[in-house]
């Protein structure tokens, strides 16, 4: 008989590429990994590793055992929601990743209600970049994931995570306000070309908010004077009250604090998507529809976000 835990190490291997990330993730350690993938070889009585220069590369056996390891994996988490389900009181524990502004703005209210309506549901909650944050869910590290997508960067798609959308969020351009303290040089702007020539803020390369940033300004004909970096949203807010720079910004920014700058709208009124995402195997335990339900009512209580009733993305 095949042993779970041992069969779950080695699905881990697979997603994760090396022994030491995998002891990261689970902290195990890599010596006791080593062992327990060793005695699955031995139970199989097939060779389930061999080395490739530095690393570990699945065998096509090891391969067929991991296919069958998700299969027990999704069984099990449907055992649970339906065990879960007979149970006269939503409970247990579910785990959250979520972006930035999310936990700002979404988060706080839904935490706050759930404790009201579930006394016996735990939520814990992790901030994480969409990207990353979607791939641990699809690796089982998390239940639920809050994620975004900006125009024309579809966040990355895994067949096993029920997608659905939270709100549309509009993209704006956000400018010092109007007053004696800001830099007469912002005074002037009506619209993202007539920004061309001021000091910019935008996040770090690599970030799909970045590439659609640069986007939007090349299309209106210039590039963009970055001078700040940071992936924190709120610092970019600062940056701007403050009368630093100018930034593309999402509404669900203002939503936990007043607006304290002047705000432009931008040619065609882009919008990015927010959704939710958890594994089809686990879409029934009731502790997750419980959040999932709570976040859509927060999402569609908000006032600078049109909020979808719970639509398939």
């Amino acid at each position: 008989m095949l042993e779970i835990r041992r069969l779950r190490l080695l699905r881990e291997l697979s997603i994760r590429g090396t022994i030491a990330e995998v002891s990261d993730a689970l902290s195990y350690s890599p010596s006791s990994i080593s062992q327990q993938l060793s005695l699955l070889e031995k139970e199989t009585g097939v060779q389930l590793l061999r080395k490739v220069g530095r690393r570990l590369q699945l065998t096509p056996q090891a391969e067929v055992l991991v296919a069958h390891t998700d299969e027990l994996l999704d069984s099990m988490e449907r055992a649970e929601a339906d065990l879960a389900s007979t149970q006269p009181e939503i409970a247990g524990t579910v785990r959250m990743a979520v972006f930035q502004t999310a936990v700002l703005s979404l988060i706080p209210s839904m935490l706050r209600q759930l404790r009201q309506d579930y006394p016996h549901l735990r939520v814990e909650m992790v901030q994480h970049e969409p990207e990353t944050a979607l791939h641990e869910t699809w690796a089982r590290d998390f239940d639920l994931v809050v994620a975004e997508q900006y125009p024309g960067h579809a966040a990355p798609h895994y067949a096993e995570l029920d997608r659905r959308i939270l709100a549309h969020d509009a993209i704006r351009l956000a400018l010092p306000g109007r007053n004696e303290a800001m830099p007469e040089e912002f005074h002037h702007v009506s619209s993202i070309e007539a920004a061309a020539g001021l000091p910019w803020v935008m996040e770090p390369h690599g970030a799909a908010s970045r590439h659609w940033a640069e986007q939007v300004c090349r299309s209106a004909g210039f590039e963009p004077d970055v001078r700040y970096e940071t992936a924190d949203l709120q610092a970019h807010v600062r940056l701007v009250e403050s009368g630093n720079a100018v930034a593309l910004l999402p509404d669900l920014v203002w939503a936990a604090r007043k607006l304290d700058l002047r705000i432009v709208d931008l040619p065609g009124a882009p919008q990015r998507t927010i959704f939710t995402a958890m594994r089809h195997s686990s879409a029934q335990h009731p502790g997750l529809i419980a959040v999932r339900r709570a976040l859509h009512e927060q999402a569609g209580g908000l006032p600078t976000t049109q909020g979808s009733a719970s639509a398939p993305l």
